[in-house]
């Protein structure tokens, strides 16, 4: 009888972790396109997934920088609440905006465990696509919708997505040539170039267009360092004169912005160009009023209200969201808070140093959401914020999967817990901070063999 029950709670574990997978799963299928479908799919693996996940699991994702300081600055947050000169109304919902990061340590401690990663990013590629598809259907069909070439969602996330996919795409299909992979790499190159040839025909955000060409140095350095940069400029040099005489709606994109420009400085319209570079002043006034500890939890809006009071035009314009990330944590939790966003980012970053394909894809998610956020708060938007809580926590629970997969697989007579611990110890603060130390010079070339030495 004890031998039955124990059974049948081992049978609902396992189905309840293959389910948390494939809940996992409909979250990614879901972000592409429908932010309702986003928060019924995250509710689900939520409820799914916390009685799978032990407590020595999650204290161990908390003790690594890649999952614990996403909660030191949701704590921040929480801290932040107790100064701030707004209603307990406005606090709250300030700390709206933080909760999504403690899902990072959960998506690391499931996914560390499990070979189910591939399927979770599967599904967000071919949700991504079909978005594409959808787009260049507009595109060909000359739609009248609100923005051109934008099915769902708006630019600035549909950028983000096709620029993750896009530049994902092309590491993924460089870096599996040369293997028994058939034409799949060939298949997978031709998708991401479409994906990124698509900013040519489509309304692109700004921030998009200035993120490309960064993350294609970033691919010619992954593949052929100093030799790739300079294959990367002129290849940047030659796709962007090509898209520029082929599309007027990027030549019409950029003559708007050096029209907006212009206008914001001769007489300080309210242009979107303008208002970006106010918020940006005035954000600044702001953090300068309380640098260290900030003005407290959901304090934007009541600070904007304040520092614009009396202004005229574009300078009067009131907001919640300064667009920048550095800034929104700045302005409410000062720099203890943007010293905490940093090392999350940093912290992110090492977690997806190696050679893997896994870690080219984290890399490029990380990065393309730290170069947008100069110019967007990505982490509270609720669609950008869990595109980069998912892509972080899937792809880096994956990627210590492979890891310690490795580890067993190149010693399995040696490996033991404390082994297996070790090389995820190098993701520690302690041991980020040694690796760099240690790794300057060298270009933060990280392999299992080097972590089995690290004693």
């Amino acid at each position: 009888m004890i031998q039955s029950t124990t059974s049948f709670g081992h049978f609902d574990r396992s189905f309840l972790v293959r389910l948390a997978d494939w809940a996992a799963v409909a979250v990614a299928v879901a972000l592409p396109w429908s932010t309702s479908a986003v928060g019924i799919a995250i509710a689900v693996w939520l409820v799914v997934l916390l009685p799978t996940l032990s407590v020595a699991s999650i204290k161990r994702e908390l003790a690594t920088a890649a999952g614990g300081l996403p909660v030191v600055l949701w704590c921040l947050g929480v801290i932040g609440m107790l100064w701030a000169d707004v209603s307990w109304h406005d606090r709250f919902a300030g700390l709206d905006s933080f909760h999504r990061l403690i899902a990072i340590p959960l998506l690391l401690a499931q996914f560390r465990h499990s070979e189910n990663g591939i399927w979770v990013i599967l599904g967000f590629f071919i949700s991504s696509i079909t978005v594409l598809l959808a787009s260049y259907i507009l595109v060909l069909g000359h739609s009248g919708h609100t923005f051109y070439g934008v099915p769902v969602h708006d630019t600035i996330f549909q950028g983000a997505l096709f620029l993750i996919c896009g530049f994902g795409a092309l590491g993924y299909a460089a870096l599996a040539s040369g293997k028994q992979a058939g034409h799949w790499p060939s298949a997978i190159f031709v998708i991401g170039a479409l994906f990124l040839i698509n900013f040519a025909f489509a309304a692109a955000s700004r921030i998009a267009l200035a993120v490309a060409p960064l993350l294609l140095l970033l691919l010619g350095w992954r593949l052929f360092r100093w030799k790739g940069i300079l294959l990367a400029v002129m290849l940047a040099v030659m796709a962007g004169s090509a898209m520029w005489f082929a599309s007027p709606l990027l030549r019409d994109r950029v003559a708007q912005t050096v029209l907006e420009m212009q206008e914001y400085r001769e007489s300080n319209k309210a242009t979107s160009v303008g208002e970006h570079t106010a918020f940006l002043k005035e954000s600044l006034a702001i953090i300068a009023s309380a640098p260290i500890i900030g003005h407290g939890t959901g304090s934007i809006a009541e600070e904007f209200r304040r520092i614009t009071a009396g202004k005229a035009g574009v300078s009067a314009t009131r907001t919640v969201n300064p667009h920048n990330q550095t800034f929104a944590v700045a302005i409410q939790l000062g720099l203890v808070g943007a010293v905490a966003l940093w090392a999350m980012w940093i912290a992110h970053l090492a977690l997806f140093t190696g050679q893997s394909t896994v870690a080219w894809l984290g890399l490029v998610a990380v990065l393309e959401n730290i170069l947008s956020s100069t110019v967007h708060s990505h982490l509270f938007d609720f669609n950008s914020g869990w595109l980069y809580v998912f892509a972080t926590g899937v792809l880096g629970g994956t990627i210590l999967n492979e890891r310690a997969n490795a580890l067993k697989n190149s010693n399995p007579h040696q490996t033991n817990a404390a082994e297996v611990f070790r090389i995820q110890r190098r993701f520690s603060l302690r041991g980020i901070i040694s690796y760099i130390a240690r790794n300057w010079r060298g270009g933060f070339r990280l392999s299992v063999e080097r972590s089995r030495r690290v004693q």
